[in-house]
């Protein structure tokens, strides 16, 4: 494809940096990249420190198992999510109880989540996708009953609510470094949490639950979910240059919205929200077949994804139960090329497409 919907921005200290973690011998998951990577997401946060991990999946089962997450627990997720939120709950032994999403932000509903509340509910999982910002209340509904929040950022670094980072509030909040994400480490996660006794059990669990002070001594189970050095090195250049990126990207952003016709909707965002704008995301007018269009943008070498599938679909999860909101944005979804290296060219000409795909389409049905 001329135009990918992501490619990685490696073009400050990436390769400077890894080199030198290499040079260095401290190539696995210690060295002074692991820290400084860990101090600057703890700044970008705002939160009390950060632990870092080899992707972003393990970051939420480390989360999950640490506030001792497991068989005979309840978490509630929105079915309209990436599956690895909804796997590492099953992963535990957990059982992931499916939530509804709201038509304005595409986000989970406060209210079908306080619909799905049990007496086996232990924690909730809000996912802030595309870098939209979940509503506030989920956190207060989960305080009234007692609940663990579990907040899923990974596509959210640099998603602000009224000048606070998300996740900051959260028992745990979660990131991701995969190479499409706003910054990469190649593979990469990360965990935050209020409580430092918390952030202190998910640092020795993250390295096979050995002791923080006597080496070999295990006394609890741990898994190996360390980030490496280099990955760190690679993470650290990209931390320098979040400022720049995210700019970009809301320029990007905005740029969609202006060039794209009103037959599409976007996510709204609440007063005082700032989202990382990490994948433009957009629904297509009703009716309209999303595979074709999909495959006019692919015919002019224009790359595009469909959104996320219901998790209450995929076999392993499947539910006979109706969730309206989500199964339409996930049917009529649509994301495009986001990556900070766009020009305003292609952003144009990318939209230019994407409507004229849409009118033919309409053009077709009526014809």
């Amino acid at each position: 494809m001329r135009i990918p919907v992501y490619t990685p921005d490696l073009s400050g200290n990436e390769v400077a940096y890894a080199e030198d973690a290499i040079r260095s011998g401290w190539i696995s998951s210690i060295g002074q990249y692991v820290e400084r990577f860990e101090r600057g997401l703890s700044n970008v946060t705002g939160s009390a420190g950060s632990v870092s991990v080899c992707n972003g999946t393990v970051a939420l089962h480390l989360a999950l198992h640490c506030l001792d997450i497991g068989p005979g627990d309840e978490v509630i997720v929105p079915t309209f999510t990436y599956i690895a939120s909804v796997n590492t709950i099953a992963q535990t032994g957990a059982k992931p109880v499916f939530a509804d999403s709201r038509a304005s932000d595409w986000l989970l509903d406060p209210e079908s989540f306080r619909s799905r509340i049990t007496a086996r509910t232990k924690a909730v999982m809000p996912v802030h996708l595309f870098g939209a910002i979940c509503d506030p209340a989920i956190g207060e509904i989960a305080r009234e009953h007692g609940l663990a929040v579990v907040e899923d950022c990974a596509e959210a670094l640099g998603s602000y609510q009224n000048g606070r980072h998300v996740g900051a509030d959260a028992d745990v909040a979660t990131f991701s470094f995969f190479g499409n994400k706003t910054i990469t480490t190649g593979e990469g996660g990360a965990v935050i949490a209020r409580d430092p006794a918390l952030l202190a059990r998910m640092r020795k669990v993250k390295g096979q639950g050995q002791s923080l002070t006597q080496r070999y001594w295990h006394d609890e189970l741990g898994f190996n979910y360390r980030m490496t050095n280099v990955a760190a090195a690679i993470g650290t250049a990209q931390l320098e240059r979040l400022d720049s990126i995210l700019s970009r990207k809301r320029e990007i952003a905005a740029l969609y919205q202006r060039q794209l016709c009103d037959q599409f909707s976007f996510q709204e965002l609440a007063t005082g929200a700032a989202s990382s704008n990490w994948l433009v995301s957009a629904l297509l007018p009703r009716g309209c077949d999303r595979a074709a269009v999909m495959a006019a943008l692919a015919a002019k070498g224009i790359d595009s994804r469909p959104v996320f599938f219901c998790a209450h679909h995929m076999p392993m999860y499947r539910t006979e139960e109706h969730f309206p909101v989500a199964e339409d944005i996930s049917a009529r979804g649509i994301s495009l090329p986001s990556y900070p290296g766009l020009t305003d060219e292609q952003v144009k000409e990318v939209s230019s497409a994407l409507n004229k795909a849409v009118a033919s389409q309409q053009n077709t049905a009526t014809a």
